[in-house]
């Protein structure tokens, strides 16, 4: 069973949410440990102070912020624990805005939220007002002992919340020289419109599921087989020879007919061995969808009962 990694409550004007946070990641990343070549001995980290060679126990350490080459300004652990936001166990709710106003730039790390004791229904009422007005909640909460801004949204039957970045961690692009001269560079209708198409015809519906990692299961396919016993042999990197390079228009209609050849192939096979993208799903005027929404929730029965979350 998963463990809340922190409680509290969420709070937008009068109303109180009890939840439990849970992380919604569980990384995949294959790990190294450091270990001696010769005795095959995990290698021990150490703190070394450079000019006496003697190792510096953890209780001297005393943080240090660098204010030109080897000039620090050293803060006390009482000084900065004076200065630390105040512990709460509230995520305060400053604002509602649109989900397409937030660019995914500005998220961080991902969270679900779960109903607290005795917030089953609080809860349930901000998650549906929430899907409703197609609103996000921005907020603010302290966790081990940083404030974080955090994007509160529905994602199916939980409440998910996502940590971000302020405003001024993140980089524009307009820093970037080749960006500029890339934004003076002109193109032609016809290349826009083979461009177009090519984008179209490799549009579909976003399938997680269809992304591997196939880099972390070779390596662990090594992994196993070295456990084995098996001797992997490495094979010599060949030399790249680089082709030269089309004409923009030649490469645009290439690959153009590249992806409809493979689409009919696909198609015509039938055996199973391609999956064909889907297209894209048209979406309805808002005020439409809301419409068709509440007429369907109208000839609903009042029986029944909430579909199971997957």
């Amino acid at each position: 069973m998963a463990r809340a990694i922190w409680t509290g409550a969420i709070s937008f004007g009068m109303v109180t949410v009890p939840v439990k946070l849970y992380s919604a990641l569980n990384r995949k990343n294959v790990r190294f440990h450091q270990l001696s070549g010769k005795t095959g001995v995990r290698v021990a980290q150490k703190r070394i102070d450079p000019q006496s060679g003697e190792e510096v126990p953890y209780e001297s350490i005393v943080k240090g912020y660098e204010i030109a080459p080897d000039r620090y300004v050293v803060i006390e652990p009482g000084e900065l624990e004076a200065i630390e936001p105040k512990k709460t166990r509230t995520i305060e709710i400053e604002d509602f805005v649109e989900l397409s106003q937030i660019d995914p730039i500005y998220y961080e790390h991902p969270y679900y939220l779960a109903p607290g004791p005795g917030g089953a229904k609080p809860y349930r009422l901000l998650l549906e007002a929430m899907r409703e007005t197609g609103k996000v909640a921005i907020a603010r909460v302290v966790i081990r002992s940083k404030e974080q801004l955090v994007a509160i949204r529905p994602m199916g039957d939980a409440l998910g919340m996502a940590t971000m970045l302020f405003a001024d961690e993140v980089l524009s692009p307009e820093r970037l020289d080749e960006v500029a001269e890339a934004a003076g560079v002109k193109t032609t209708k016809r290349e826009l419109e083979i461009a177009e198409q090519l984008v179209g015809s490799l549009a579909g519906d976003f399938e997680p599921e269809r992304y591997r990692d196939t880099y972390r299961e070779q390596v662990l396919a090594m992994i196993e087989r070295k456990a084995q016993g098996e001797e992997i042999a490495v094979q010599p990197p060949q030399e790249e020879v680089a082709a030269p390079a089309p004409d923009l228009m030649s490469a645009l209609k290439a690959s153009l007919e590249a992806v409809r050849t493979r689409e009919g192939a696909v198609a015509g096979t039938g055996n199973g061995s391609g999956k064909p993208r889907k297209a894209a799903a048209k979406k309805a005027p808002a005020g439409k969808a809301a419409a068709a929404k509440k007429g369907a929730a109208k000839k609903a029965p009042a029986s029944r009962k909430p579909a199971k979350q997957r």
